[in-house]
Formats: C-alpha cells, structure tokens, sequence
C-alpha cells in the first residue's frame, strides 16, 4: 500500500468513526428529550415504563381529590372512562385543576401502579381539554363500546 492510499484510508476512518459518534450522541440526546403520553388504560395494562418519566392524561374524578392537612400533598385519581390511576402530588395545583377537569400530569409510575406527578397541567375553560387527552378518551369508549 502506498503512502498516499494509507492517508487516505486513514481519513476516510477517522471520518466514519467521527460521523458514528455524532450520530450516536445525537440519538442519545433526542432520546433523553423524549416526552412519552399514556392514558390511564395503558398503565393500567403495563404498557407505560416503570420509573421513566412520562405524560399521563385524563380526566380528574370526581369525589377523588384528597388534600393533606396541613401539607401541599394531594391524591387524586384520573381516568379515562375504562380504567383509573392513582396519582399523588406535592406543590402548587393550577388555578384550574378541579373535579371532572381534563389534565396532563408528568410523573412516573412505580411497580404499585401509584403515579407519582411533578407537574400537573390543566388548561383554559371548561370546554378545553389537550388533544391527547381527547384521543385516549375517544379510544376507551371505542373499547368499551365493542
């Protein structure tokens, strides 16, 4: 092999070596980012990540909500008409959190199936509610329904 062919593989691996590091440490990062939505149905049937952070959402139910006394603590169930999550809270709920309200609350779950939130998100009016939420709905009264 000559010595110029020599360079010239040797750049053309340094090249590949380089481009597969870029490639790997961006997949990395896109996947660190990634913002994963479940409906109360799909915990329920194991298909959310035990311990990875993620978006749950539905609808609050009613006669669910329980404050602690003298803490920021709260316990609530959400639902989207088939099944039910326990989700517990510590902090400052939105303005608009209530009873029958749609919400996305970003948490993990733990092997008891308890939703533990870091943040609760509830939005506009009464007649919003986020597209997500509208979905997983949509989708447990089909399965109801068959």
């Amino acid at each position: 092999m000559t010595p110029r062919r020599r360079q010239r593989l040797v750049l053309v691996s340094l090249l590949v070596v380089g481009v597969g590091i870029a490639a790997s440490l961006a997949l990395m990062a896109l996947q660190e980012n990634i913002n994963l939505f479940f409906s109360p149905s799909q915990v329920r049937s194991g298909e959310a990540p035990v311990g990875t952070p993620f978006r749950l959402g539905g609808m609050v139910v009613d006669g669910s909500v329980e404050r602690g006394d003298q803490s920021l603590d709260i316990r609530f169930d959400l639902t989207d008409t088939a099944q039910s999550v326990t989700v517990v809270f510590s902090g400052i709920l939105p303005d608009l959190f209530r009873e029958g309200q749609g919400i996305v609350a970003q948490g993990s779950v733990d092997d008891s199936g308890l939703f533990t939130a870091t943040q609760v998100l509830a939005k506009h009016d009464e007649t919003y509610m986020p597209p997500e939420v509208a979905d997983a709905l949509e989708k447990a009264k089909a399965m109801g329904v068959q």
